[in-house]
């Protein structure tokens, strides 16, 4: 199988990569540092999978860099079997007095990455009548919280997104599956000072995003919650 994983450089992205290839998966890794990328593929192949590891630098809150991965993916990868959506970015605040411009910055990010990639990706998928796309959503897609934001607004905009693409992609044989972690001890969550057990790891979600991807192709989880054991943060 080949799997197209986005914000794949670091954290919960990079942990889906490497196990999606410890399963077998060539992968194709999309993020916006080089550095980081270059650092996911050595770990994924000095681990000894015998899959193959690319990945394309882009910034895919940007809607022409978005469109133009996924002419990369199709002209160096082929279509994928997988396509994890997974590109994201966290900025705390309300909605009455954040930033201008947090909004645009949070739905281009959180949503619009999603959109316009999976856009570019769907017709191979369809013309071939199998796939799945698996968006990573949050516990902020279906809660409020002090300080979500715009974050929050635009998570609740990919779950939708996910529940529309779920019903118009089932007559062409499609998965579509939305999976909505709590809070996971990542680059986010490491100078909050509490300790690391309180949190899930990247792992966890890694290991929920194969176990989807494994059931028959008469089965699909449409939507899955992952919370820490203590509850959310």
């Amino acid at each position: 199988m080949r799997a197209v994983i986005t914000g794949a450089s670091k954290g919960i992205g990079a942990a889906i990569a490497e196990k999606l290839a410890s399963e077998g998966c060539d992968v194709f890794l999309i993020a916006r540092s080089e550095d980081h990328l270059k650092r996911t593929c050595s770990s994924i192949l000095s681990a000894g999978n015998t899959v193959s590891c690319s990945y394309h630098t882009a910034d895919l809150s940007d809607i022409s860099q978005a469109q133009a991965s996924g002419k990369i993916v199709l002209e160096t990868f082929g279509v994928p079997d997988i396509l994890i959506n997974n590109a994201g970015q966290f900025i705390p605040g309300s909605l009455y007095n954040e930033p201008p411009g947090t909004m645009e910055t949070m739905m281009n990010t959180n949503f619009y990455s999603a959109y316009h990639l999976t856009r570019e990706l769907i017709p191979g998928m369809m013309s071939g009548k199998s796939g799945h796309i698996i968006n990573i959503c949050s516990i902020a897609s279906i809660q409020a919280y002090p300080d979500g934001g715009a974050y929050s607004v635009s998570k609740f905009a990919l779950l939708g997104f996910s529940k529309n693409l779920r019903e118009e992609l089932k007559p062409h044989g499609i998965k579509v599956t939305s999976v909505l972690p709590g809070a996971t001890y990542t680059d986010s969550w490491a100078s909050s000072g509490l300790p690391a057990a309180r949190f899930m790891q990247p792992e966890d979600i890694a290991n929920v995003v194969w176990q989807c991807i494994a059931l028959s192709e008469t089965a699909t989880v449409e939507e899955i919650i992952l919370r820490p054991q203590l509850g959310d943060i």
